[in-house]
């Protein structure tokens, strides 16, 4: 689990690929303290597995569900990442609930200059993912926990302060880059569960169509 406050910008050292397996090393510093084989390290938002480490660097493998669905098949050597280790029990709670399993990639359509924040533009490469991306409600771009400022039928947009900008890879974000989107966890697990109870009852040849007092009442509402 993490909060989407990247510790640290990385630096992709070596890119290793059998079709679409990858072995990933990368420089670091901070998240190394303390590390240990088998721990969690999210990479651009991406949860790995630690599985080889050394005073400067640690390596990961990135399976084929992984390759396939976030954008680390892009990595170059020298590119920057996002890095942050797992939240630790008893620690702050600075962003929001982060799992690290990327729903999809999206597009940055534009970034512009508003005051002292950036406006990022983005639209994702699955429109579905947009039915849980809602007003001021929370997005992880690339393992940033950020809040999303407007929600349009078909993209969104975030607003960076200059310390986020400044402290990840996103700096170096421009149009038409890919980014990993990672939408709010609560609001998944709720249309699962409610999506769920609809096909029970459908199933049973109840009307669905909306919610009703009995439904609340038989999952807990009231």
């Amino acid at each position: 689990m993490f909060t989407g406050l990247i510790e640290e910008i990385g630096t992709m050292r070596s890119i290793r690929q059998k079709g679409e397996a990858l072995m990933l090393t990368l420089e670091a510093s901070k998240v190394l303290e303390g590390v240990r084989l088998g721990d969690s390290i999210a990479v651009n938002g991406v949860c790995l597995t630690v599985t080889a480490y050394d005073s400067r660097s640690f390596t990961v493998d990135v399976v084929p569900q992984t390759y396939r669905h976030t954008n680390l098949r892009q990595l170059q050597v020298g590119d920057p990442v996002n890095l942050e280790r797992a939240m630790q029990a008893g620690g702050r709670f600075g962003g929001h609930i982060v799992q690290g399993h990327v729903d999809g990639c999206g597009v940055i359509v534009s970034r512009r200059a508003e005051g002292n924040a950036v406006i990022f533009h983005i639209e994702p490469q699955q429109e579905r993912l947009l039915r849980h991306i809602i007003p001021q409600g929370s997005v992880t771009l690339d393992g940033i926990s950020l809040t999303v400022a407007v929600a349009g039928a078909h993209s969104f947009q975030v607003s960076i302060i200059p310390h986020t900008l400044e402290a990840t890879a996103l700096q170096w974000k421009q149009a038409g880059d890919t980014i990993n989107i990672e939408t709010d966890i609560i609001g998944k697990y709720v249309e699962h569960l409610l999506s769920r109870g609809h096909q029970g009852q459908q199933a049973q040849g109840h009307r669905t169509d909306r919610l009703t007092t009995d439904f609340l009442a038989e999952h807990g509402f009231l």
